[in-house]
Parts: C-alpha cells; structure tokens; sequence
C-alpha cells in the first residue's frame, strides 16, 4: 500500500495511502454483467435469429449472478454482504454528509448493489420460465402454462425496472465523478482507491492468486449449474433468460 502526499489550499503535507479494495474476480463480474446485461438487450430487440445470443448472453448473466451472490458470502472483506449492508439510519446519516469516507461501498452504493442483484436476479430466474409463444421459452417452462404466463408477463415488465436502474446507476456515477471528484468506474477497473491516512481502513483486501483460483472453482461451478438447467427443456425446446 504505497503511501503519497498531496497537498490542501494551506500547502500543509496530507498523507494519502493507495488501498485496494476491489479484487479481480469483483472486477469482472462487474465488467462481464454489464457486457452480458448490453447484450441481451440488444439481441432482444434485434429478435429474430439474434435470440440465439440472448440465450447466451442470459445464460452467462445468471452464472454471473450466481456467483457474486456465493462470492458476498465467502469473497475477500470489501465483497462481502456483510461489509456493506448497513442500516437505513446510516444511510440516512450518509446522505446528510457524515461519515462520506468510505473505502469500499458506502451506504448509497450498497443499496445500488442489492437492488441490481434484486431486480437482474429476478430476471434471470423468471427467464427460466418464459414464454414468446412462439419459439422460445425456458427450460421449466413447461412445468406450469399459468405460471409461465405470469412469469413471462413480469419478466417483460421488469425490463423498465432495469432500465430505470441502470439509468440512476450512471447518473450517479457522473455524479461522483462531477461533485465528489470520485472516479468509481476507473476505480472499478484497477481495484484501487486513493484514500487520506488518516481515515484508512484497517483492512484491505486480498487479492492474492489462491483467492483467484478459489474464485475461478466458485465460476465454472455456478456455470456448470446454469448448464444443467438448461438439460430440463424438453427436447427441441429453447431457452429465453433476461
């Protein structure tokens, strides 16, 4: 964790240290929801022969989901659920401009969190029950017509909610990066934040090539489940996620 110096509008000396934060399986599970996330939108809309991609683009969301809900439970210290989930009064006292230091999520960020996993969830798992009526549907589909039906109805519905998240999610993005001259996207990337010495975390987080290889098990694990739900489809069946 190196440490600099920057220096305040009185040219006193303040100590900042570099800490990381964000390991690298956090890291591409962001980055790959958000390409799998763009993909199923687009290919849904292009319909058609595209709706091969959306299969697949769904199909690697709902591993990905998976896994970063395993991974809030047994990741590195900044994953974890039980780092960032806090108590609706901290987050009142956040937006109310105390305790903004934050290394990891703050109270506004986790909240974000859970309501994407919340809502991308939802849509993953209401596509393994969809229907178009025409070629495709998910692999428990067939399980019940009615309940297919509902759940198909929902799954097209909660695509605004998506929208409307993934819209606030960016605003607030620019906004950091506008106001709190905070770069969260850049931060996202590296894994780093640049934070003032005195307000350092006592914990970093490890990000080391055993917690890697352990990450990697925990993803072809969860793929080879989204795997196996695609073998219940009836023969000849397709698939429709997200």
């Amino acid at each position: 964790m190196p440490l600099m110096t920057t220096r305040n509008t009185n040219e006193t000396p303040v100590p900042t240290i570099t800490l990381r934060v964000w390991d690298l399986p956090t890291r591409i599970f962001h980055w790959g929801l958000v390409a799998t996330v763009i993909g199923c939108f687009i290919t849904v809309k292009l319909g058609g022969l595209w709706m091969d991609w959306h299969v697949r683009f769904g199909l690697t969301a709902l591993a990905l989901l998976l896994f970063r809900v395993l991974w809030g439970v047994v990741g590195p210290h900044y994953a974890r659920f039980s780092q960032f989930i806090c108590w609706p009064s901290t987050v009142i006292r956040y937006l109310r401009g105390q305790h903004l230091h934050y290394a990891g999520h703050n109270p506004v960020g986790a909240l974000s969190v859970i309501a994407m996993l919340l809502v991308f969830g939802f849509q993953a798992i209401s596509g393994l029950f969809a229907n178009d009526d025409i070629f495709t549907s998910g692999p428990l589909a067939y399980l019940s017509t009615s309940w297919s039906n509902t759940l198909t109805g929902l799954h097209n519905l909660n695509e605004w909610v998506m929208i409307g998240l993934v819209t606030l999610h960016i605003v607030a993005i620019l906004w950091y990066r506008l106001v709190r001259k905070q770069n969260l996207a850049a931060t996202m990337l590296h894994g780093n934040v640049t934070l003032k010495h005195s307000s350092l975390p006592t914990v970093a987080a490890v990000d080391s090539w055993a917690i890697r290889l352990g990450a990697l098990f925990l993803a072809i694990s969860t793929g080879l489940f989204t795997w196996w739900l695609t073998t219940l489809a009836p023969v000849g069946g397709d698939m429709s996620f997200m």
